[in-house]
């Protein structure tokens, strides 16, 4: 395992969906979530809609980054904020009816690294959650990421269809590990509306294994790492949470249908960047910016930085 060498401060940027990366065919990877904000407050007093990724974990707990739950002063908060935060949960191409739906009634902050944990408001049944990983991925270990962020910075509409690629880790700190492209593209990579998304590694007998979340990165799609929440040394506070809920039942009940989603689409725009500097564990980070938002009724323009959150 390699730490870092260097600790370069930055603020952390929103990723998206995943840039240079293959679509997901209906039935695979049902643990891999999106997160929909309706109705976040802004500074001004308006609203705004947003997104990000995560993975489900149990069935009332999913995974995701901190920095996807943020107050209106774009501090992260263990809290919902928006009118409405709901998760769809086994559904790879969004325009379909298949997979369920719940809504988040509750958030924990990690507080270390860039993690939280979500609650949802009744249990998914039917799918395997991830199995959450107990030790740090050595430096060269293959991994795999979904996500249902842009596939690429210019985007101004979010994609129907789950992405996914696969990354290898290139570095380890306390806080987070360092993830580099490999397929199907050298440049694959995280992008706005990824956060959250989980890094998992996939074992022969079929069991997926969580390693870290998407964090932030530089604009998509790059050549260069992406910053993962390292989550392996949060288990132990991630059962303190989650409890006996990590335990799926043996015979899982019928799944419920989903519910109604919101009747029109809005268009993704990025959020606020966070306005407290969060020190990047990555050599290559800068100024940061949030990854993931969704959507804001009206676009703002974007400012370029090299390293940013995966959510707007």
């Amino acid at each position: 395992m390699a730490a870092v060498a260097a600790l370069v401060a930055g603020v952390p940027a929103p990723a998206a969906a995943i840039a240079r990366g293959d679509d997901v065919p209906d039935g695979k990877y049902p643990f891999a979530v999106k997160i929909t904000d309706i109705g976040i407050p802004t500074p001004d007093g308006g609203r705004r809609d947003s997104s990000c990724s995560a993975g489900l974990i149990s069935p009332h707990w999913l995974l995701t980054a901190g920095h996807c739950f943020r107050d209106v002063n774009n501090k992260r908060v263990s809290k919902v904020v928006a009118i409405r935060t709901f998760a769809t949960v086994g559904r790879a191409d969004l325009t379909g009816d298949d997979g369920q739906e719940a809504d988040i009634i509750a958030v924990k902050q990690a507080g270390v690294a860039d993690v939280a944990l979500a609650k949802l408001d009744r249990a998914i049944t039917g799918i395997t959650p991830l199995k959450l990983g107990t030790k740090a991925p050595a430096v060269g270990t293959s991994v795999r990421l979904t996500g249902f962020g842009f596939t690429d910075e210019s985007d101004q509409e979010l994609p129907d269809r789950m992405q996914t690629g696969t990354f290898k880790v290139t570095s380890v700190s306390k806080a987070e590990i360092g993830m580099t492209g490999t397929a199907p593209h050298k440049n694959t990579s995280a992008c706005e509306h990824d956060s959250g998304g989980p890094y998992f590694t996939e074992a022969k007998n079929g069991v997926v294994t969580v390693v870290g979340v998407v964090s932030h990165g530089p604009s998509c799609p790059h050549t260069g790492a992406d910053a993962a929440g390292r989550t392996d040394n949060l288990v132990p506070w991630i059962k303190s949470v989650v409890g006996k809920d990590l335990v799926p039942s043996a015979a899982p009940k019928p799944s419920l249908p989903a519910k109604p989603r919101p009747s029109a689409a809005v268009k993704a725009a990025p959020a606020p960047e966070p306005t407290s500097a969060t020190r990047s564990m990555l050599p290559w980070a800068g100024a940061a910016v949030a990854v993931g938002g969704v959507v804001a009724v009206a676009l703002r323009p974007r400012r370029k930085r090299r390293s940013r959150h995966r959510r707007s």
